[in-house]
């Protein structure tokens, strides 16, 4: 048993599903150690052999936690917690915690700037534009929110482009409720079709097509009427 792997659960808690598909019995001797501390989780893996658990929902992945010897658990968690109380730990901590916090800031002062350059609203609606990127990049950038604007795998500009089309979607269409058809390919369909419609919204603020007298569908959402 000294292998290290990745698998998927089943309804057995003590059996989980290899890679090739063979149902393994956990040892009797191992323990599950649960997903959330990244620091632990690695050092139970460096100590010889586990089976790390990962059940996939759809497009999105969600660890289950890591079985391993409960002795290398036991072992692991006493040094990181010995390490964790020392002065240096807390100095390396507090000096981590405070770069995070610098790029997070720098981070969403750029995002919010990316959003600006999308929009590109003319003078007549520079008060909304304000008002938009500050509702977009509030709700897009928190550490660990799961939008597009935390990912890496796009340029800056296209993440706060998809940003401001997703807040839309969800404040300027009729999205949230309607009920799509589960088929494959249905609801990326609806979306290009919403976003087709708050591009059209969005160039009313642009000047290239004239803005209707009465607040748009934009204008209400910014205002809170909707």
């Amino acid at each position: 048993m000294s292998e290290s792997l990745t698998c998927a659960p089943t309804r057995d808690p003590r059996q989980v599903r290899a890679p090739d598909g063979r149902v393994l019995v956990v040892p009797a001797e191992w323990s599950c150690l649960p997903p959330g501390d990244a620091g632990l989780t690695r050092r139970v893996k460096a100590a010889g052999p586990s089976w790390t658990v990962v059940e996939k929902v759809g497009r999105k992945t969600f660890s289950k936690g890591v079985w391993a010897p409960a002795e290398n658990i036991r072992a692991a968690t006493l040094a990181l917690e010995a390490e964790r109380a020392t002065p240096a730990y807390a100095k390396k901590r507090a000096a981590s915690l405070q770069r995070r916090e610098h790029e997070q800031a720098q981070y969403v002062e750029d995002f919010e700037g990316a959003v600006k350059r999308f929009l590109r609203f003319t003078p007549a609606f520079a008060a909304l534009e304000a008002n938009l990127a500050l509702k977009v990049t509030t709700h897009a950038t928190p550490v660990g929110s799961g939008t597009v604007a935390r990912t890496e795998r796009i340029p800056l500009e296209q993440r706060a482009e998809s940003a401001v089309i997703a807040w839309m979607r969800h404040q300027t269409t009729a999205y949230d409720n309607l009920k799509v058809a589960r088929v494959k390919g249905a609801r990326r369909e609806v979306r290009r079709r919403l976003a087709e419609v708050s591009r059209v919204v969005l160039d009313l603020h642009r000047g290239r097509a004239p803005h209707p007298p009465e607040p748009c569908v934009l204008c209400a959402a910014i205002d809170g009427v909707r």
